[in-house]
């Protein structure tokens, strides 16, 4: 039988560590004024003692290292524990959400999906929208360590690729893994800092600055105005566009290039293959809006680069409503949201790696099709490509289209539209943010849905910001009889 302490000493730490940064919100209602701060101060008490009382509970059952089913079991179970208590404030505070609404809103932003059910956030108290900035940050730094510690660990998704790549490869060249843990944290503060002096120095308020870092560093979206980023004009643009798609690149590159290794980030495939993607789709649809706007080229361009590269990179701000800008760009943008970033970024989606991989095993057919007698591996960044790998990636496809067609149908039964529940899925599971539509478009959000699709829609995201696989092991017989 599976020893589940020391899942829920480290359940119980984390959810403490949650209640923890509450207090930042209250402060900052405290400064306010508006008489919100007690909202937080409940939560935060409420918090700190469930959390400390579960993980004092379980001390006595910490040993030296979790077993794999045990990884498995905290893995997935730490991203379904936050957002119960990350929901309180907005239950208890002054939007008076139901739990249905407040734990959609809190997986939202924990997952780092952008995809809302609170309107009038222009007159909403600061703490409050700093604490869903908050969320998307935290929720951007632990995927980060999900997706360069758990997974590859948990061989998902053809994540195993990267596991000598994080810890072993560059081992001659970098600090141990509890140290290259610690210089990303402090790669990802540098970068949420430059992001909020940026946008100090291009008009931005301080708060609006730093809940906006929060949330683009985080590839998150949630924004302070109903209007999303079209809240704010001009160059601001290009900044965000610019530190969404560094957010979107590998952190351990980063961590190489603080020790003085700048080589492998030009080199990676994943930055190559990322890059190159987001030129052509901005070039294809800076063309379309430029024919359609006639001679307001520059708006044209800053519009399209803007919105694709949050859509790519599955931050999910919108600067206009781009479900006025013809069939042809709104199809497109159905198909970029599912793309994603990099392995081991705040990006989601299905992640540039594994689309390079099936072109790889594609190429490969191919030649043994045409040259039979020929020997051809397929190879990702250089190197032979393993079958597990390739077995991974190929049934991580398969399950993210199968998944992403039955929350589809699921929705649909609800009494969505077409357009609704596909965008719907694709937008929870790839956790982009925005669907397309009237509903849950870039100029609409998730309120008027029906509980039952919004719990549809949170367990998506869940799925979705797990890999997929992660969690369907759970429900295999062989899990549990490990």
């Amino acid at each position: 039988m599976i020893d589940l302490r020391p899942v829920g000493y480290v359940i119980g730490l984390m959810v403490a560590a949650l209640g923890l940064a509450m207090l930042l919100p209250l402060i900052v209602d405290l400064a306010e004024g508006r008489g919100h701060w007690p909202v937080f101060a409940e939560s935060s008490v409420l918090t700190l003692l469930v959390g400390g009382l579960i993980a004092l509970s379980c001390q006595n059952g910490v040993g030296k290292g979790l077993t794999l089913q045990q990884t498995f079991l905290l893995t997935t179970g730490v991203w379904l524990a936050l957002p119960i208590f990350a929901a309180l404030p907005f239950m208890m505070g002054e939007t008076q959400s139901s739990f249905t609404d407040a734990f959609f809103e809190a997986m939202s932003g924990l997952t780092t999906t952008g995809s809302t059910v609170l309107s009038g956030l222009d007159d909403m108290p600061k703490g409050l929208l700093l604490w869903r900035g908050i969320l998307q940050w935290l929720g951007g730094i632990g995927i980060i360590v999900v997706a360069m510690v758990f997974l590859p660990e948990l061989r998902v998704g053809g994540m195993q690729i990267f596991r000598s790549e994080g810890f072993d490869t560059f081992g001659k060249i970098l600090p141990r893994a509890t140290q290259i843990s610690g210089q990303i944290s402090v790669i990802y503060v540098g970068l949420t800092l430059a992001c909020t002096f940026t946008y100090l120095m291009l008009g931005m308020n301080a708060f609006d600055a730093t809940v906006h870092a929060l949330t683009t560093i985080a590839t998150g979206g949630f924004a302070n105005y109903d209007a999303s980023f079209g809240a704010f004009e001009g160059p601001i643009e290009y900044a965000a566009s610019l530190f969404m798609v560094l957010a979107a690149l590998p952190f351990v590159r980063y961590v190489q290039m603080l020790n003085g290794h700048a080589t492998p980030l030009l080199h990676d495939s994943q930055v190559r293959g990322f890059v190159k993607t987001v030129l052509v789709i901005v070039a294809v649809v800076w063309a379309v809006l430029a024919l359609q706007a006639g001679s307001e080229w520059e708006l044209a361009l800053r519009k399209s680069l803007f919105n694709s590269i949050s859509i790519i990179s599955g931050t999910g701000y919108a600067s206009t409503d781009y479900m006025q800008w013809g069939a042809f760009l709104i199809t497109m943008f159905f198909f970029m949201g599912l793309i994603g970033g990099a392995a081991g970024s705040t990006a989601c989606s299905v992640k540039i790696f594994r689309y390079q991989i099936l072109f790889s095993s594609i190429r490969t057919q191919l030649r043994r099709t045409a040259y039979p007698s020929g020997v051809f591996q397929p190879k990702y960044d250089g190197r032979p490509i393993s079958e597990d790998v390739m077995n991974s990636v190929m049934a991580f496809f398969v399950f993210f289209t199968v998944t992403m067609g039955l929350i589809a149908v699921a929705l649909s039964m609800t009494g969505l539209d077409f357009v609704t529940s596909l965008s719907g899925s694709a937008a929870a599971l790839a956790n982009i943010g925005p669907g397309l539509g009237e509903i849950i478009g870039p100029s609409g959000n998730f309120a008027s849905l029906n509980d039952t699709a919004k719990w549809i829609l949170a367990i998506a995201m869940w799925l979705g910001r797990l890999e997929l696989m992660a969690v369907y092991a759970l429900f295999t017989l062989q899990f549990w009889r490990a």
